[in-house]
């Protein structure tokens, strides 16, 4: 019975938070030369909760525009179920629910835009470290916060690497890394290498469909951060079933 509260409450937790990003997503989807959307497609200028920023991509008219509101607060919601199903009545359970929005919010502007921003990877990273740091010192945690550090340094570093060597990547990548390693980190560095092979993995997976279907060459450049985010959250979930 506990359980089954647990998911509801990590349910409504998705679902409320989800129904608040598609502005963002919306906003944050541009150009890195470019400033951040102030108006929708309209020319209506935002306005509204969080300045403007929180609520439904639609236009004072009722025009939609950017990401589907349903579809990002059921991901959202789909997400937080799993990790609540997964983790438990555990400290770091609150860590992976307060994380989980902006993640689906840098997965959702990285797919408009081919982008991760800096106001949300490098907030990102540091909540990831402090709260975890917090999680560490309450009875029943299942993670150490050592290897979370270690891991958040490690994981940034080679990815660092990779920029530099490699057409591939994005350094907006590189500072999501700092996060992903952080959480990966928490259960161990097992976890940090499977996390990390199952977004390369699903990013291969996504450019060689791609391929096949003729919407991409090999000098096509795809969005990385979501199928990152996707293989952490697989580690989250192997690492919490695993400890």
């Amino acid at each position: 019975m506990e359980t089954f509260w647990i998911i509801t409450a990590a349910v409504l937790w998705g679902t409320g938070t989800g129904l608040l990003i598609p502005r963002a997503a919306y906003r944050l989807s541009v150009p890195p030369d470019e400033p951040w959307r102030t108006a929708c497609p309209a020319g209506h200028p935002f306005v509204g909760a969080g300045n403007g920023w929180l609520g439904r991509a639609r236009c004072s008219d009722g025009d939609a525009y950017g990401p589907r509101t349903l579809t990002i607060a059921i991901v959202v919601a789909m997400v937080c179920a799993a990790l609540a199903a997964a983790v438990g009545a555990r400290p770091e359970l609150v860590v992976w629910l307060l994380l989980t929005p902006v993640s689906v919010l840098l997965a959702a502007v990285d797919f408009a835009a081919h982008r991760l921003p800096d106001v949300l990877t490098l907030p990102l990273a540091t909540a990831a470290l402090v709260l975890l740091g917090g999680a560490s010192l309450l009875p029943d945690a299942e993670g150490s916060w050592t290897p979370a550090l270690l891991g958040s340094l490690l994981l940034g570093a080679c990815f660092l690497v990779l920029f530099l060597i490699s057409k591939g990547f994005g350094f907006g990548d590189v500072k999501l890394a700092l996060a992903l390693g952080a959480v990966l980190g928490w259960y161990g560095w097992p976890i940090v290498l499977i996390g990390t092979f199952a977004g390369y993995l699903l990013g291969a997976l996504y450019g060689i469909a791609l391929m096949l279907a003729g919407r991409s060459g090999r000098a096509t450049r795809i969005p990385f951060g979501p199928f990152l985010l996707a293989g952490a959250f697989a580690g989250v979930m192997l690492g919490s079933y695993t400890q």
